[in-house]
């Protein structure tokens, strides 16, 4: 009854079950593992101790920046240069914007430091002024953000000086010298009694359990899905082709070949 699984139609067919169902268990076993190194750092994260708690540490010591060294201080010696505004931050529940400058590093390499916060919509006449001369800063590190980290449209450009983005990227063509691939936010008030609100460290990208952990999870069920409906219907085919064989054989059905 069973002869028609020999011909070449249905040789086909098993190797494409045989192909099929290892590949979705895979595909989902993978991406429950990209779902549990993502509840695993972020375990980690909380369990971490505060990053403020942790002796400050040369900037170069903690480049590249990881899940382990984001938001850990850091400390740089320079002095200030190109100043920008970042629209779109909140802070307390409420939207305004970073003010940003360059530390220009004894290496020549610019290091791009958030002195801190201000509310509403940029303008720069109300940033205090950096403070001038070779300073030495102390802020929490930070990845180079990437598109679709902030609430920034950027699809209509900024006014000049502005900055959708804080990372190299952005600054490259905006500088005439190097920018490091991090960034750092001032802990504490600037001297002088500041109106900036200093900024708190973000958590490192990848290390909570955000919407792409969730899609890592719900991923996981779809392939061992298409594994079980390749089976099922598998099992469907070979059914109706038996019973069509059977019918052919009771004199119930015209062979079609």
């Amino acid at each position: 009854m069973y002869r028609f699984l020999l011909t070449p139609r249905w040789w086909g067919i098993n190797l494409f079950v045989v192909l099929a169902i290892p590949f979705c268990v895979f595909m989902g076993t993978w991406q429950l593992g990209r779902f549990e190194d993502r509840v695993q750092s972020h375990e980690e994260a909380e369990n971490r101790p505060d990053p403020g708690t942790r002796a400050v540490r040369p900037l170069d010591e903690l480049l590249p920046v990881t899940t382990e060294s984001s938001g850990r201080p850091a400390v740089a010696t320079g002095s200030y240069a190109d100043q920008f505004l970042v629209p779109g931050r909140e802070l307390d529940d409420r939207t305004g914007f970073y003010v940003l400058n360059l530390l220009r590093t004894d290496g020549g390499k610019a290091l791009p430091v958030v002195r801190g916060w201000l509310p509403g919509t940029p303008d720069a006449t109300e940033v205090p002024a950096a403070p001038a001369g070779e300073v030495t800063v102390t802020g929490d590190l930070q990845a180079s953000e990437n598109t679709g980290s902030t609430g920034v449209d950027l699809r209509g450009g900024l006014p000049e000086g502005q900055l959708g983005m804080i990372s190299a990227a952005s600054l490259v063509n905006l500088v005439p010298y190097d920018v490091y691939d991090a960034w750092v936010t001032l802990t504490e008030p600037e001297p002088g009694g500041t109106t900036l609100k200093p900024v708190p460290a973000a958590a490192a990208q990848g290390s909570g359990l955000d919407l792409k952990a969730f899609q890592n999870l719900g991923y996981t069920g779809e392939w061992f899905v298409f594994a079980g409906f390749v089976l099922f219907m598998w099992f469907r085919l070979v059914r109706r082709e038996a019973e069509a064989a059977r019918d052919i054989r009771l004199g119930l059905a015209a062979d079609a070949d």
